[in-house]
């Protein structure tokens, strides 16, 4: 009892914690170590042998079993129990009923242990989505493949797997917690014969852009009696990004030809040095890395390339995250939504247009510091990359707006457009955009706070208010359907066919 005590108080002192807390996490970090070179070990001999892979022992290799418990309704009592009715069935003349009674007891314990062990040896769990990219509305099919690659049956085998929303089958009361919650735990049980493989299908929609993450899963099982219960948690993560809403230009303003300026001045003055149209005699000032060496060779006087102009356009599309002046003042979540929704809006009519097209943001990436910044390209993928990086932006800014466009704005190409969209536009940004515009940048400014901005000379400024409704990119066409109107058909018309 002293002993008792003493250790209760010890633990109870807040300085021995702290003392020994390293100790603790190091003896943990050990013991799940020793697990996991158990596992390797286990897969090197099966490997050796030639006999098949365990999952568990894969799974606990690659460090995927987060965490590993068992539960019982089992009582300590029951072998002694048994133990007295075998004892008793001896001492009363070998009686049956008693030896049977204690026998099957003990029989009943030894099966339920070695089916416990073996319940979740074996047992796979996989997803399935028919794509991983969507716009939000868009339904995800997401097929659950669920398999017993073991002779032993299960008579019972569940799992709960955490998922960010609740799938489309829920009732509204567990779609609403889950919205308000961040996550739903997606419970299925199943009952499976030896070596037996099942699918389940279900459907997710997103109502809101973002990164989401599926996952930790978590399987139960035991044996056939319920006397003893398994668990295991692992980590088997899946991502679903879905891009921010689009919408056409005109929906959001925007005049639908030359949105960002008259673009033909700028095409015709810059040259891609790529494409060759032929040669010319030098002239003093012509760059001496264009000559045409073997031209002035044969020609015996210098002889310059001559290059087609260029007629591509670069734009850096600039988010600022944040909806108020300060960044105490909080944020405003539909506010910045739209404002990301503009910017992808933006974004994709560049990239219609074949344009090189980068977008940065000071809004932070997910479990990070980092802003989003993705460099200008021409690439198939770079439309994917640019929702992807809208897509995962939050509210938390990592810096000013201002100071990211003077950092990033001297590695962009001179003739670059540069595309600033703000929900609130502070004197600090105008500063900045006005010092561009002097410098000889074409600037183009889109706000969404309720005031429209001041103009400044020629600098290109819409005022796009957070309270305006649009249509999305999928309205807008099937709004332009044009509908076919109903004839009315007489008996004259119908005997003239």
């Amino acid at each position: 009892m002293e002993s008792a005590t003493h250790l209760q108080s010890l633990i109870s002192n807040p300085s021995f914690v702290m003392q020994n807390f390293e100790t603790y996490e190091l003896t943990v970090r050990e013991s799940r170590r020793d697990v996991q070179k158990k596992a390797r070990r286990n897969l090197m001999l099966a490997a050796a042998t030639g006999q098949p892979l365990d999952t568990a022992d894969f799974a606990q290799a690659r460090g995927m079993v987060v965490r590993e418990r068992e539960n019982s309704i089992f009582s300590d009592a029951w072998p002694i129990l048994a133990a007295v009715f075998v004892i008793i069935g001896l001492a009363a003349g070998r009686n049956e009923a008693w030896l049977v009674l204690g026998f099957t007891l003990l029989l009943i314990i030894a099966v339920s242990r070695v089916w416990k062990n073996l319940s979740l040896v074996g047992v796979t769990y996989e997803r399935s989505f028919d794509r991983t990219r969507v716009f939000p509305g868009e339904p995800i099919a997401m097929t659950l493949t669920v398999g017993n690659h073991k002779p032993l049956p299960l008579t019972w085998l569940q799992f709960q797997d955490e998922l960010p929303i609740a799938p489309g089958e829920s009732d509204e009361i567990a779609k609403l917690a889950s919205e308000v919650a961040g996550k739903h735990l997606y419970q299925n049980t199943f009952s499976l014969h030896g070596r037996e493989k099942t699918q389940r299908h279900t459907t997710l929609t997103f109502s809101r852009r973002g990164y989401y993450k599926l996952g930790p899963v978590t399987y139960r099982s035991g044996d056939i009696f319920t006397l003893f219960t398994r668990e295991q948690q692992r980590r088997y993560i899946d991502t679903l990004v879905v891009y921010p809403q689009i919408w056409p230009l005109t929906e959001l303003g925007l005049p639908a030809k030359e949105p960002f300026g008259d673009l033909r001045v700028r095409r015709s003055l810059f040259s891609d040095p790529v494409k060759t149209q032929g040669i010319r005699d030098y002239q003093p000032q012509d760059r001496f890395r264009d000559v045409h060496w073997k031209a002035t060779a044969r020609r015996g006087h210098l002889q310059t390339k001559v290059y087609d102009p260029a007629v591509g356009m670069t734009m850096a599309v600039f988010l600022n995250v944040a909806t108020y002046p300060k960044h105490w003042m909080g944020f405003n979540p539909d506010l910045l939504e739209r404002a990301v929704s503009v910017a992808a809006s933006i974004a994709n009519f560049g990239v219609e247009q074949k344009w090189s097209v980068g977008v940065y943001a000071n809004g932070s990436v997910p479990n990070s510091d980092q802003p989003i910044r993705i460099l200008p390209g021409r690439s198939p993928e770079q439309l994917n990359h640019l929702l992807e990086g809208l897509a995962v932006v939050t509210e938390f800014a990592t810096g000013a707006i201002e100071k990211m466009i003077l950092r990033e704005s001297p590695g962009l190409p001179w003739a670059a457009t540069v595309v600033v969209v703000t929900a609130v536009v502070t004197d600090e940004i105008l500063i900045t955009l006005l010092r561009l515009k002097e410098a000889g940048r074409r600037v183009v400014l889109i706000s969404l706070a309720d005031a429209p901005p001041p103009v400044f000379g020629d600098m290109l400024t819409y005022h796009i208010p957070a309270g305006q409704n649009s249509r999305s990119a999928t309205e807008a066409a099937l709004s332009a359907i044009p509908t076919p109107q109903p004839t009315e058909l007489t008996p004259e018309a119908i005997t003239a066919s």
